[in-house]
């Protein structure tokens, strides 16, 4: 029998709560192993500021919204279920954000997703890394290179999670520790597992930016080498919450929002033009339309995989 909870909490928002909706950016591939769905729960294991942390979230439906039970475990627990209201989305203010007459796929997509909101996680290094190991591959690359590192250096999570083989991310002394053979044999090339590096020596000013307006969160993040516009951006959506945090230099991103607003393919200056009006919206434009699996039409083959590193 699992233990007793260390905390517990509930979050009444008063409204519909689409959980994996809101945290799936939080999930990095399928296989991620700090986070799980088992049963209708949702399981997070967390390397909070104050220790790892096994997070369960429930939601209970209600007739006047949902309830979400959130349960958590370890030295981590009282800081993950403190973190639960932002996590879903308790400080994204979408009041302002209206959809243009002249983007009516926007608007319906808006329409059929109301209640969506942008999560805060709260955890820079956490989403930091990652992101990183996201920069200029392929989403299966990165996910099978992050899933083998934080397997062979992360930890079981506390309570139940280490049953359910969940594991928490390692610490900032434990990344600097992961040595360059095993990133390359990961799939990191030097360059990616280099910007961590220096990240991670900087960790205590990064973690700084959650205090901070998104932009100058954003500009402190790039005063890192090799960490750019696009990284930032990925870094202030998860952690902060940044709702204006587009992803400008992603592979697809601007292709598939050019494409739903003006039915055009276009690349990011174009992508920007047409966003304009969404100042401080851009990303719940973009993460909208990625949840609704509105975008361009694939055409052409498939990227394929390099097959020159070790395995």
């Amino acid at each position: 029998m699992s233990a007793a909870p260390d905390e517990r909490t509930t979050y009444a928002p008063g409204r519909p709560v689409p959980l994996l909706a809101i945290i799936g950016p939080l999930r990095h591939g399928a296989g991620d192993p700090t986070f799980r769905s088992v049963d209708g729960s949702t399981w997070l294991g967390q390397r909070t500021p104050e220790g790892p942390a096994t997070l369960r979230l429930d939601v209970r439906r209600a007739a006047d919204g949902d309830v979400v039970e959130a349960a958590a475990w370890g030295p981590g627990a009282r800081w993950a279920v403190a973190q639960v209201p932002e996590l879903l989305g308790d400080r994204d203010d979408p009041s302002g954000f209206v959809p243009a007459p002249e983007h009516p796929e926007l608007r319906r997509v808006h329409r059929e997703r109301p209640h969506w909101r942008v999560p805060r996680s709260g955890l820079v290094v956490s989403e930091l890394v990652p992101v990183v190991v996201e920069q200029r591959v392929t989403g299966r690359q990165a996910f099978q290179a992050y899933r083998r590192l934080v397997r062979g250096y992360g930890e079981p999570a506390p309570g139940p999670g280490a049953d359910l083989g969940l594991l928490v991310q390692p610490t900032v002394a434990q990344w600097r520790r992961v040595p360059s053979w095993v990133w390359l044999r990961a799939g990191v090339d030097a360059q990616r597992a280099d910007t961590v590096m220096r990240a991670l020596a900087v960790a205590p000013r990064l973690a700084e930016i959650t205090g901070l307006a998104p932009a100058d969160a954003r500009r402190r993040l790039r005063l890192v080498p090799g960490i750019g516009v696009w990284t930032a951006a990925e870094i202030a959506q998860r952690a902060l919450g940044d709702a204006d945090a587009v992803s400008v230099g992603d592979y697809h991103v601007a292709k598939h929002v050019t494409h739903a607003l003006e039915g055009v393919v276009g690349d990011d200056a174009r992508m920007l033009e047409l966003l304009r009006p969404y100042a401080g919206h851009r990303f719940r434009v973009q993460r909208l339309l990625e949840t609704a699996g509105v975008g361009a039409p694939r055409r052409g083959p498939r990227i394929t995989l390099p097959t020159h590193l070790p395995q």
